[in-house]
């Protein structure tokens, strides 16, 4: 049985102490890895000794409306209420940490080497091209966008010339 109340509403429910540091652990490892933590790597960051106990935090999290998950399939928690004392206008944009921003350049590099080695480059590649370099611009990642835009020229040349002697 839940003990959360049902005629209050989620959002109001503040987390535990408990649920909180589960709750921040939760945060601060889907940001540095990008995914979610298993039920087994929160028990280890956070001291707890069993697994059914993490469950029953993370269901209670839930239900006060401070994470969902998407299908039942693992590694699929998502926070979705910022921290306590927060509102959401409040909240700073997300900054990259410098490790997230290499691995992200590292990866949009990766797409750039396929479409450099390939025979002939599609105006669909070129495309995903330009909303990677857009997303670098998002995130504030501008060197690397504008180094990227100069090798982007290029492709796009070299696109329009195979059009041209075809």
């Amino acid at each position: 049985m839940s003990s959360v109340p049902k005629a209050e509403p989620a959002e109001t429910l503040r987390p535990t102490k408990k649920q909180k540091e589960l709750l921040t652990f939760i945060e601060d490892f889907i940001a540095e890895h990008g995914y979610s933590p298993s039920y087994r790597e929160i028990m280890a960051g956070t001291g707890h000794t069993s697994v059914a106990t993490v469950s029953l935090h993370v269901n209670s999290l839930i239900e006060r409306g401070h994470l969902k998950k998407r299908d039942r399939s693992a590694r699929s928690l998502e926070v979705v209420s910022p921290q306590a004392g927060q509102k959401p206008e409040e909240l700073a944009p997300k900054q990259l940490k410098a490790s997230e921003e290499k691995w992200l350049v590292a990866k949009v590099e990766l797409f750039f080497k396929g479409a450099e080695s390939a025979a002939g480059v599609s105006e669909a590649e070129i495309d995903k091209l330009y909303v990677l370099i857009g997303a670098l611009k998002v995130l504030g990642i501008e060197g690397a966008s504008q180094a990227f835009i100069a090798r982007l020229g290029e492709l796009k040349k070299r696109h329009e010339d195979n059009e041209y002697s075809v």
